[in-house]
């Protein structure tokens, strides 16, 4: 059964795209098949031809505008909505849920709401109203929207299930447009959010969800900006990651502008300010994360003003040119798209996210019910359990690295999505001079400590803990000047319930103090950990990626054993391959012979685990090539654990899939520590360690259980 849900835009500008991409995300977390389907095409074709008879059965692309309206204009709507239904039917086997955006007015004027409900009626679909409050009232929405269902529905009689608000608590000017180069206005979201219960009195249409408006995830790049308005660039160090938060037009005296060089900022300047050019470079040199400079009349600093300000360059300060006057360009900035690049993939991704929290749960959920033979375990669908599991049972865990932009990012967001009590260790000074070059505002929730507070409490500990190595008050306080140690500390005496570190650290710097201080469980021979592989369709568990170069014969069942169970703690059903270049017992190898007895003792301790080897990696992967080379094992061609022999095979063959398929990895997670320590990648992003912090609350979760 096929299910079809059309957005409905009331009013132009609301986000449309947007919300079809985030309700597409909540599908997917669900482990639903879900398609974002554009039934038009609004770009631009030069010399196009009209086919009203072109083959339904063969239609590869979505109408242009001008041929929808062209379809209009000679009277043709039937024959349009036959398009549109074809265009849906030649891709029913895509998916479960497809989400169609509707079309907008400004392009098809007063067709656009008759049209959509025609569409909607054809294609037998429920409709979700789009709309964004802009600056008018609940009040004032109410009445066109009654008379709008109350006019279509009757006469299309399509099922209008209920609306989802967009850009909420917008910076608005007077004549209701939004405008990026205005500042936030106070309070206003909530009150938004407060009033939308009048709106649901007034309509009886539901609201599915209420999009608030996030400057950062409309904030453009240098680069949107140099390619907007054909801006020469100077200086592009960093303009393709600097975003812009704010513009501001730098026209009055040094000491009366540099109030506002705050972080995110694009200064707009004529070109021959060389003293404006020289103070925002010097304030990006103490540490104020200028996004550029954009100097207009085309004019340009001198010689001996760019060598001055090379550093600040070097550093990552933007520098664009325009020929037009600071006047003019500041006008035609206030048209610059909000729609977000293609290449912008950062931003796209943060976008589904954040469309995606903000769509009622409960909605989505009784729309996964229609469908209980297609939940499967989807990457999307695995990351939505993690921080299902984590809010559950709110865990405290410790960032060591607590001023690194990306660590305060990713505590922020699990402070905002209550996945962990997040306690940063850092300079209070420093860390919130980082959320503030991040052009975030810190959550309430996260707790900020600074080391040198706290180092006395741990250090008696720490002597009791390593008296045996010899250790003592000196090495004691030595040992605490590293946060991570510090960290770790926390951990072993109950302050804290998790650790994850290692944004700025090597492995060995980060997980060593925890063998040394936490200790292993009872039972386990060595502490190794897994990554886990986000595959396009499912999910696959990687283990020994990080720790054990070459595990014994015990080490190895031992690390299978660990990896099932962590498969366990997380939703999946294990069905471990052991991996090595040889399918079956043919070879007589010792490398060979080790797999094989591996996973014979693995089959002696825990016969309830699914397992087989030695295996290849594509008879483990591959149900095909099973067939031909593992015709009777119940794991070949369907394995979801996979245990290398070696950390060099492990790590070589997680970083060949992560970085020539574009998979996205969670972990490592560390298995078998009393309480959990996590590591994380030099190279990890907000959402790695996001996602890193979450499977550390509920391993401590677990643990106390």
């Amino acid at each position: 059964m096929k299910h079809i849900i059309m957005l409905i835009p009331f009013g132009v500008n609301v986000g449309l795209h947007m919300v079809a991409l985030g309700l597409m995300r909540a599908c997917e977390y669900q482990g639903l098949r879900a398609v974002c389907l554009k039934l038009v095409d609004y770009t631009p074709r030069q010399r196009e031809k009209f086919d009203t008879e072109r083959n339904l059965s063969q239609l590869e692309n979505p109408l242009s505008i001008r041929f929808v309206e062209y379809l209009l204009g000679q009277g043709e709507t039937d024959r349009l909505i036959e398009f549109f239904v074809a265009y849906v039917n030649v891709r029913k086997e895509q998916a479960d849920i497809f989400i169609i955006p509707g079309i907008t007015s400004a392009h098809a004027h007063s067709y656009a709401n008759s049209l959509n409900a025609e569409i909607a009626q054809a294609l037998n679909a429920e409709g979700i109203l789009v709309l964004t409050p802009g600056n008018q009232t609940i009040e004032e929405l109410s009445e066109p929207i009654e008379v709008f269902l109350k006019t279509y529905q009757n006469i299309y009689q399509f099922k209008m299930v209920g609306s989802i608000f967009t850009k909420v608590g917008a910076p608005i000017d007077p004549h209701g447009h939004i405008r990026f180069d205005l500042f936030d206005p106070p309070r206003v979201a909530q009150q938004q959010r407060e009033a939308l219960h009048f709106f649901y009195q007034q309509t009886q249409l539901p609201v599915l969800g209420c999009i608030p408006w996030n400057r950062l995830l409309m904030a453009p790049r240098t680069k949107d900006v140099a390619d907007y308005l054909g801006a020469k660039v100077l200086c592009a160090n960093k303009f393709k990651e600097q975003r812009i938060l704010h513009f501001v037009m730098a026209a009055a005296t040094i000491e009366n502008m540099v109030h506002a060089l705050e972080s995110g900022v694009m200064v707009i300047t004529s070109g021959d300010r060389a003293d404006v050019v020289v103070a925002t470079c010097m304030t990006a040199l103490n540490g104020v994360n200028i996004a550029g400079i954009l100097l207009t009349g085309g004019f340009f600093p001198g010689e001996a003003t760019m060598a001055f300000c090379q550093k600040a360059i070097d550093q990552g300060v933007s520098i664009l040119s325009v020929q037009t006057d600071s006047l003019r360009t500041s006008i035609s900035l206030q048209r610059l798209s909000q729609h977000i690049p293609p290449d912008d993939e950062w931003r796209l991704e943060e976008t589904k996210e954040h469309v995606a929290q903000h769509i009622s749960k409960g909605w989505v959920a009784k729309l996964s019910s229609k469908f209980p033979e297609k939940k499967e375990k989807t990457p999307f669908a695995f990351r939505f359990s993690l921080i299902e599991k984590a809010q559950s049972d709110y865990q405290r865990i410790v960032l060591p690295e607590g001023d690194e932009d990306r660590v305060v990012k990713a505590a922020n967001r699990c402070a905002q999505r209550k996945v962990a009590h997040c306690i940063l260790l850092g300079n209070p000074e420093m860390v919130n001079q980082s959320a503030k070059n991040c052009g975030i505002s810190l959550s309430s929730e996260i707790e900020i400590i600074d080391p040198d507070t706290i180092k006395e409490q741990y250090v008696a500990p720490l002597v009791s803990l390593r008296q045996h190595k010899g250790m003592n008050f000196k090495d004691a306080c030595e040992w605490l000047d590293d946060p991570i140690v510090l960290g770790t500390m926390m951990l072993a005496q109950g302050h804290v319930d998790g650790l994850v570190a290692g944004s700025r650290t090597t492995t060995a710097q980060t997980i060593r103090p925890a063998f040394k201080l936490i200790g292993v469980k009872s039972g386990i021979t060595k502490v190794s950990s897994v990554f886990f592989m986000c595959l396009s369709n499912q999910v696959l568990i990687y283990g020994d990626c990080a720790v054990n170069p070459n595990p014994s014969v015990e080490e190895l069942a031992d690390i299978a054993i660990q990896s099932a169970e962590s498969a366990l703690l997380f939703g999946i059903n294990p069905k471990i391959a052991m991996i090595s270049y040889r399918t079956g017992t043919s070879g007589q190898r010792t490398d060979v012979i080790k797999i094989e007895q591996a996973t014979q003792l693995v089959k002696k301790r825990r016969p309830d685990l699914s397992i087989d080897g030695p295996l290849q990696y594509d008879t483990a992967f591959s149900p095909n090539v099973a067939r031909a080379k593992a015709p009777h094992s119940l794991v070949a061609g369907h394995a979801n654990v996979y245990i290398f022999p070696d950390l060099n095979t492990a790590n070589t063959t997680y970083k060949a899939v992560q970085r020539s398929a574009k998979v996205p990895s969670i972990g490592p997670m560390l298995q078998g520590l009393k309480k959990p320590v996590n590591d994380l990648s030099r190279g990890a992003s907000t959402g790695d360690i996001f996602y890193t912090i979450a499977l550390t609350a509920i391993q401590a979760s677990a643990q106390k259980k």
